[in-house]
């Protein structure tokens, strides 16, 4: 017979339970149950101290015991346009590392914007397979909310799309795209082009931040000339280089870019370069959304920076309240941005 394991050893994970990790914790057994089902408001301070004793223990719940008992399937989606915009890969990297501490996992969709998938997502998809959706709408419309009762719990992430009844976060996209250009007028730069113009469609960024661009332009007492402002059709590298060529080649010369992603700038920067422009000395580029190919490019990119990881825990945790308590009024949460200055301008 072996020996017994020394009294100071570690106890089996099998044998850790709820009320191990919340005497750890200092809270009450039902307070870590809270933290990991979702079922009711936990503050932030209390959820990191929890998941803490959680890690220190190596406890692991019986998720799928819980997911029966509480007739859920343990699955949220994350719906985004295109998985591949480095904006939407970090932000559901960030979503994905909340929902694994909340015990739940995350089905990625990719809608493309296309109109009967944004309506398929909006339907709750396949009910009973997933307990709720966050979902990043590109074409759909307001009046599409209209005829949506119950459901699949739902929020939104991007530029709100008012009058929905859905909860929602987003940055300030008028604020950010003013602070961007603002910063360019203050570094002494009068002719600053705006990449990424649309026009209105679903939730309306591009609208939104032309006329941020344009308040930070009147604030600084610049005339606005249209032939700064160049449309996109898309937000990808490819589209801002040709976006820049073309406002190169119809004579704008522009001494700044503002550009509404950071994949616009990146595509912006190449065609600078291969124009032979210097950047930022013969024109200084900023774009949004720092992402982490803008910390490697040459010269690396100054930007609007959303606070992705406050998207994600925001709108995971109005997801799992709503999970637990459909009853709630919709709730709009916008979330914080900064500038980060690297070398671009």
């Amino acid at each position: 017979m072996p020996p017994p394991p020394p009294s100071d050893a570690s106890p089996q994970r099998s044998a850790i339970g709820v009320r191990d990790v919340a005497a750890l914790a200092r809270v009450s057994p039902t307070t870590v149950s809270n933290v990991l089902s979702g079922n009711r408001p936990v503050s932030a301070a209390t959820r990191e101290r929890v998941h803490w004793a959680i890690d220190q223990l190596g406890y692991r719940p019986n998720l799928s015991a819980r997911n029966l008992r509480l007739r859920r399937a343990g699955l949220i989606a994350v719906a985004v346009p295109e998985i591949d915009i480095l904006y939407f890969a970090e932000l559901t990297r960030h979503v994905v590392q909340a929902a694994r501490e909340s015990g739940y996992t995350v089905l990625i969709d990719q809608t493309e914007g296309r109109l009967e998938a944004e309506r398929f997502v909006l339907s709750g998809m396949n009910p009973g397979t997933v307990d709720g959706v966050l979902f990043s709408p590109l074409g759909i419309e307001r009046h599409e909310f209209d005829n949506r009762r119950g459901g699949t719990p739902l929020v939104l992430l991007g530029e709100r799309i008012t009058g929905t009844g859905v909860d929602h976060v987003a940055i300030d996209n008028v604020a950010a795209a003013a602070d961007a250009t603002a910063y360019l007028l203050g570094r002494g730069r009068r002719r600053v082009a705006a990449l990424g113009h649309q026009e209105p469609r679903g939730g309306g960024t591009a609208p939104r931040r032309t006329e941020g661009y344009r308040r930070a332009l009147q604030a600084a007492g610049v005339p606005y000339d249209p032939s700064l402002v160049v449309h996109t059709p898309s937000y990808h590298r490819r589209d801002g280089a040709l976006a820049m060529a073309a406002a190169l080649d119809r004579g704008a010369r522009p001494d700044a870019v503002f550009c509404y992603t950071d994949l616009l700038a990146l595509g912006a920067i190449h065609t600078l370069h291969e124009r032979g422009l210097r950047v930022p000395e013969d024109v200084a580029v900023i774009g949004i959304d720092d992402i982490d190919d803008g910390r490697y490019s040459n010269p690396t990119l100054t930007t609007i920076a959303p606070d992705k990881a406050e998207i994600a825990r925001t709108a995971l945790g109005l997801l799992l309240d709503r999970i637990a308590d459909g009853g709630r009024g919709a709730r709009q949460v916008v979330a914080a941005h900064r500038l980060e200055v690297r070398r671009s301008a």
